[in-house]
């Protein structure tokens, strides 16, 4: 096996051998090479020094890949490769490349430096080198090189070391080098380099008056440059392509992972312009943003609000910098999908040339801080939660945090969300309290605290609920007030509005549904059994917040067998729902899974002697045994299917046979009926002979019982879908809001309407001309009829903006005025129930746990210990005996230093307790509060789901205490 590993690692070395020839720092990397004898490492120090670093990278290539090798040879290449400061070429060997668009860019940067080198080196070399190093351009053994190349051979010298030093950097060198041109005060070099002047002057020649696209920045024009002749590569190591030079990268040295070139919009034209992009409506709605004012834009989806705010964002920026203040800009969003989508499609496209554009999420990798991250970027996309924590750390006093006055601008995208409770008006909170202490230090004539400038994009406010035109007034006027917001710019788009079809496409109901009148056979047997008598519908949502209900009520009161019942009613109610959604068989895979997980439950892993099953669990086994045949005989029956199902392919069916490019979505309620629906689609042979090429996209929480899809797999199938690769989206709510997804034409909402604003999201994304939405009803969804209200509430909205946009400034400024003053008293007894809530008064050892299931006493509150502040811990000798342990594929988690990869339950009833965690080379068991009954004081409750609910403060776990002890265990066991 090692052998062919071996094999494997020489043809990669071998086939990257050009490339890496070019980008290997050989001095540097040559003194971690340790397998390497001495007298193998005379002939390359020698070709260094005669030949230069390209002929001795070919030399010392050579000498790595050759046999035979010793263990740990590749390993120890690619760790020489990143110690000795050539990380690119690391990344090569590491199946880590630049992706080939931003290689080629990369050459292009490195073309351009090697033919303007001769200028180039006239650079203050001491001084820009000083500027490398501190953006880690460069190393200490690079800084050295360059400053004794410099003071023993002249400036010049010292120069062209550095510049052959910077090249062999990740992609995204190029505009840092730039910038530290630009702050050096080597403006001509920086515009030599394509560094944008202050001024922007079109294109000579009819083409660029033609076509108000081509703008372009006259210190660009010198950077068309073909090469058409002469060897790729020269001794100098500034290795170059013979293309054309298009664009330059704007990125963190620390990202390898830049977007491509067609990603991020750019072309061989040149990045892309935000000025004369806009359309008059556009145009319109910017005007009192860039006059500095707080605004709402509402458009609609599709109508290009975050283009409007890239162009307010670089106006900001320039005016900032013309009066010789740095601008400062924060785009939130409230996706993680949303910041790469944001970054690579919008605003980095469009503004790179200029100004340094960064992104950070939970997903992002930056080796740098958050606040590290804000310092040296001009515009930050990010979650809204990232911003609050660090607004939550400045408060707090701690060194790496953000305030809002070191932000100039704040862009609050699907601004709607800024409500009660949510991480949008967290934030605009602590604006608006400090907005209302700037008043107070005003008149006493002290200094104030600056604010940013607010920005907010929707496309629909909504009514919240309202049922009157005064409550959607009301509604809308508090969000502007939570935005501080002076005005809301709508405008109707006039000539560019595109119409829709809209249809409802009501339901037969079923003539015979014997599989549904099955299910119902099995729940009325429950029923029964466990005395219960239900008081609303079998099939309907109401029903299962019965049957929650009915479960916790049982937990609490320890009737073990009433709780197993409402818990499998609820699964059973789950399956009449899907029946009358998806396929039968669908819902009978459903129930299946779930038996299947019960039986689980009822066996150890190591041994196969099953737990104690109760009369009722033996009981509720066999009711689905007895029943599963007659089932499965049922759900192959087509006759038998919903007539929801016949509507929607007959839909789909019209869309792809009527139109030359069909593009559409397919909205549903669960993740689980979004997975179902595509699999339908898929193996129905009728839909692929029309060309339907579907998948699912589905949410990235843990929520649900259905795995989730994470930000990797949601971008990789919207990137398909863009490109044409799939044609056909089934989507639960994750693609309502927001997300770029190509101009589709037909829509259809599947059994699932919630509000105004979803309906409003869902009919933007058919924005491709002659589009049509539709909505399937299905049996107990009620979807036409909140359709009729939703259109209603719509009107209703527009209504309400029109009567806001006709007050008076003085009568508007008074309402909103009014709306946060009642906002800050609201956050402040708010803020005091948390605070009485937050207070840990009960002690540990006043806190029982018992099994949710079984019932039986597990543990006390003083055996509980805290991990991180998250996770709970028990790791008494006692409650050992009372578990077992299972392999759980499903659940597989890495977080630092810890994993959990198992579930740990009950060893007498099988119910679930929690997961078992490695941390820090200790196994320990970790419990989860919702699987257990809590007894405070005497008084149960079966209702937390999180463990910061209880008031009770739980000590934090030693770790070396519990280690210590490990080990002294396992040198007694030795010893015996």
């Amino acid at each position: 096996m090692a052998s062919d590993d071996d094999e494997i690692h020489e043809r990669l070395i071998e086939g990257f051998t050009e490339r890496l020839q070019h980008i290997i720092n050989v001095e540097e990397v040559l003194g971690y090479l340790h397998f390497i004898e001495p007298a193998q490492k005379e002939p390359i120090v020698q070709k260094l020094n005669t030949e230069g670093n390209a002929s001795a990278a070919k030399l010392l290539i050579s000498v790595v890949v050759e046999k035979p090798h010793t263990e740990g040879w590749f390993r120890a290449f690619v760790d020489a490769l990143h110690h000795g400061g050539s990380k690119l070429a690391a990344d090569y060997l590491e199946s880590n490349p630049p992706d080939p668009e931003v290689e080629a860019e990369n050459d292009y940067c490195v073309q351009l430096i090697q033919l303007l080198a001769p200028s180039l080196v006239d650079m203050k070399t001491e001084e820009v080198c000083n500027h490398c190093f501190s953006r880690h351009l460069l190393n200490d053994v690079d800084k050295d090189k360059i400053l004794a190349e410099t003071r023993n051979k002249g400036n010049r010298s010292g120069a062209s070391v550095l510049l052959s030093r910077i090249v062999r950097c990740r992609p995204g060198w190029i505009s840092e080098f730039q910038e530290i041109l630009r702050i050096t005060e080597h403006k001509h070099l920086y515009e030599l380099t394509g560094g944008s002047p202050e001024c922007i002057k079109p294109k000579k020649g009819a083409a660029a008056k033609d076509n108000p696209e081509a703008e372009s920045c006259q210190g660009e024009e010198s950077m068309e440059i073909t090469v058409t002749e002469g060897p790729p590569y020269d001794s100098t190591g500034l290795y170059a392509s013979a293309e054309k030079f298009s664009s330059m990268e704007n990125l963190h040295p620390d990202l390898s992972d830049c977007p491509a070139a067609e990603a991020a919009g750019t072309t061989k034209e040149g990045p892309k312009e935000t000025d004369g992009f806009l359309r008059d409506y556009q145009m319109e709605v910017a005007q009192p943003a860039l006059k500095g004012e707080n605004i709402i834009i509402c458009l609609p989806t599709g109508s290009g609000k975050t283009r409007v705010a890239v162009y307010i964002t670089q106006k900001h920026l320039d005016s900032r910098r013309a009066e010789g203040n740095s601008g400062k800009v924060v785009v939130l969003v409230n996706k993680i999908p949303l910041v790469e989508q944001h970054f690579s499609t919008e605003f980095w496209p469009s503004l790179k040339h200029k100004y340094k554009v960064e992104r950070v999420s939970g997903d992002s990798q930056l080796k740098i801080s958050f606040t590290k991250t804000v310092e040296r970027n001009d515009i930050i996309i990010c979650t809204a939660q990232i911003l609050e924590n660090y607004l939550e750390r400045a408060d707090s006093g701690e060194d790496e945090g953000v305030k809002l006055s070191d932000l100039t601008l704040i862009i609050i995208d699907e601004c709607h969300h800024t409500q009660k409770g949510g991480v949008y008006n967290h934030i605009m909170m602590r604006y608006l309290k400090q907005k209302h202490k700037n008043i107070k230090l005003k008149k006493a004539e002290k200094k104030l605290v600056p604010l940013p400038q607010i920005l907010g994009l929707t496309a629909s406010p909504g009514v919240g609920g309202a049922n009157t035109l005064s409550k959607a007034e009301e509604h809308i006027l508090r969000i502007c007030a939570n935005l501080d917001a002076s005005k809301i710019m709508t405008r109707s788009l006039g000539k560019d509005k595109k119409e829709q079809r809209k249809s409802i496409l009501t339901v037969e109901p079923r003539k015979e549904d014997p599989f549904g009148c099955v299910i119902k056979t099995i729940m009325n047997a429950i029923h029964e059994h466990a005395k219960l008598s239900p008081t609303c519908d079998l099939g309907s949502q109401n029903y299962e917040q019965w049957a929650v209900q009915r479960e916790r009520q049982a937990a609490k009161d320890g009737d073990q067998a009433v709780r197993v019942c409402a818990e499998y009613l609820r699964r059973y109610n789950e399956g009449l729902i899907l029946s009358n959604t998806i396929r039968m068989c669908d819902a009978l895979s459903y129930l299946n899974k779930f038996h299947e997980e019960q039986i689980k439950k009822k066996t150890t892993p190591d041994e196969e002697r099953n737990i104690q099953i109760t009369e009722t669990e033996r009981f509720l086994f066999n009711l689905f045994k007895d029943k599963k045949e007659e089932l499965e005989k049922l759900a192959r029956d087509p006759k038998y299917e919903n007539d929801s199902l016949s509507k929607l392919r007959a839909k789909i069916l019209q869309e792809f046979s009527t139109r030359e490019m069909a593009r559409g979505i397919i909205f549903t309620k669960t993740r689980h009926s979004a997975i179902t629906l595509s699999q339908w689609i898929q193996e129905n042979p009728k839909f692929a002979d029309i060309g339907v090429k579907p998948s699912h996209v589905i949410g990235g929480g843990d929520q649900s019982d259905t795995k989730p899809m994470t930000a990797a797999e949601q971008k990789d199938v919207l990137k398909k879908f863009r490109t044409g690769e799939l044609n056909l989206l089934i989507a639960t709510t994750v693609a309502e809001e927001g997300l770029d997804i190509p101009a589709c034409n037909f829509v259809i909402r599947y059994g699932h309407v919630t509000n105004e604003i979803a309906m409003i999201q869902s009919q933007g994304r058919g924005r491709a001309d002659d589009s049509t939405y539709t909505v399937v009803d299905v049996k107990n969804s009620g979807v036409a009829e909140k359709e009729c209200v939703n259109e209603y509430r719509e009107d209703m909205m527009n209504k309400a903006i029109q009567k806001i946009k006709a007050l008076s400034q003085v009568n508007y400024n008074k309402q909103i005025t009014e709306f946060q003053i009642q906002a800050i008293m609201e956050e402040r007894m708010r803020q005091v129930k948390q605070k009485k809530k937050a207070i840990k008064d009960e002690s540990p050892s006043a806190v029982k746990f018992s099994c949710r299931n079984c019932i039986q006493n597990i543990c006390s509150g003083e055996d509980i210990h805290v991990i991180e502040d998250m996770h709970k811990v028990n790791v008494t000798a006692q409650f050992r005996k009372l578990f077992i342990q299972r392999e759980n594929t499903s659940l597989q988690e890495r977080r630092l230093d810890y994993e959990t990869n198992g579930v740990i339950a009950c060893k007498a009833c099988g119910q679930t307790w929690g997961s078992m965690m490695w941390y820090r080379g200790i196994e320990l068991p970790c419990l989860h509060v919702k699987n257990f009954v809590v007894n405070i004081n005497g008084k149960k409750n079966s209702n937390y789901s999180k463990w910061s609910d209880l008031p009770v403060k739980f000590p934090a776990f030693d770790y070396i205490e519990h280690a210590s002890l490990m080990a002294q265990s396992s040198d007694d066991e030795e010893t015996e």
